[in-house]
């Protein structure tokens, strides 16, 4: 089973970028997203990544060839009506999820298989709803995945071997270096280490025992590491950050009020709209 044409659902930073790796690597793929306006944000997104996949290749005109390959609509299932593999992009919310994989299973060919791209949720919370467990797993995506090019793919206890081993050869045919995730783990094993670390910083921004850029000069400085947590925020998205946040305990809760209310309803996303923790050209 080889999965050749790919659907995008969801054209945000990571869907964006999930699109343009596709296309890279010379596979066919739409991208899906609500509106039109998502979409004219999506190229701008799109057009950004070629200057960006030409200087880390060395290959611009190959980069501009993937951006001219990519297509977008508002139509799912026209997004999807030729699908070999559907990855699911849209905003960490269980209600959301379970909305978009009813109109999905409506829409998609028998064959088609479906991989989350869910940082926070596991499959077996969203598999209820796609109308093919066997068919459905976990395909993970870290930001900058031109450069952070890990894939990790993780099942749960329905998903066939068959659908398993072909989104791992997906992954490799991708640039991706495949991480087979043995079994269900909340955060996978990227966030499994990244989530803890971002929520330790957090707390202290919280608890009043440093400020933003001191936590993030420290931990630089200390670690030779070229980001800081809040910086990592900014890149990740301040939305994605709150999702998490208010789901955590009582301290958690409390920086989730705070990335809503100094930042988010400020209109401050992170890197996205050029302003979160920090400033951005």
């Amino acid at each position: 089973m080889q999965l050749n044409n790919t659907t995008v659902l969801g054209t945000g930073v990571l869907g964006s970028q999930i699109l343009f790796q596709t296309a890279y690597h010379g596979l066919p793929v739409i991208g899906f997203d609500i509106s039109e306006e998502a979409l004219e944000t999506a190229k701008t997104r799109l057009d950004s990544l070629v200057a960006v996949y030409g200087e880390f290749f060395g290959e611009p005109t190959k980069a501009q060839a993937a951006r001219d390959s990519i297509k977008l609509t508002t139509d799912m299932a026209q997004a999807v009506k030729n699908a070999d593999l559907v990855i699911e992009a849209v905003p960490e919310d269980l209600k959301i999820k379970e909305q978009t994989y009813q109109k999905l299973a409506s829409f998609a060919p028998e064959h088609t298989i479906f991989a989350t791209n869910s940082s926070t949720l596991l499959p077996s919370d969203i598999s209820p709803f796609t109308g093919r467990p066997e068919q459905f797993l976990a395909l993970h995506y870290a930001n900058h995945i031109w450069k952070n090019n890990t894939g990790e793919v993780m099942g749960t206890a329905n998903t066939s071997k068959e659908a398993y081993e072909a989104v791992v050869d997906f992954a490799e045919r991708t640039g991706l270096v495949a991480i087979r995730v043995l079994k269900e783990q909340p955060g996978y094993v990227l966030n499994s280490l990244l989530v803890p670390f971002l929520e330790s910083a957090s707390h202290l921004l919280v608890n009043e025992v440093a400020d933003a850029p001191t936590i993030d000069t420290t931990w630089k400085i200390g670690t030779g590491a070229p980001f800081g947590p809040f910086e990592i925020y900014d890149i990740v998205g301040l939305n994605t950050a709150y999702h998490i946040a208010s789901h955590g305990g009582e301290t958690s809760k409390k920086f989730a009020e705070l990335l809503k209310s100094e930042y988010i309803d400020q209109g401050k996303l992170g890197v996205a709209t050029g302003e979160g923790f920090y400033k951005y050209d």
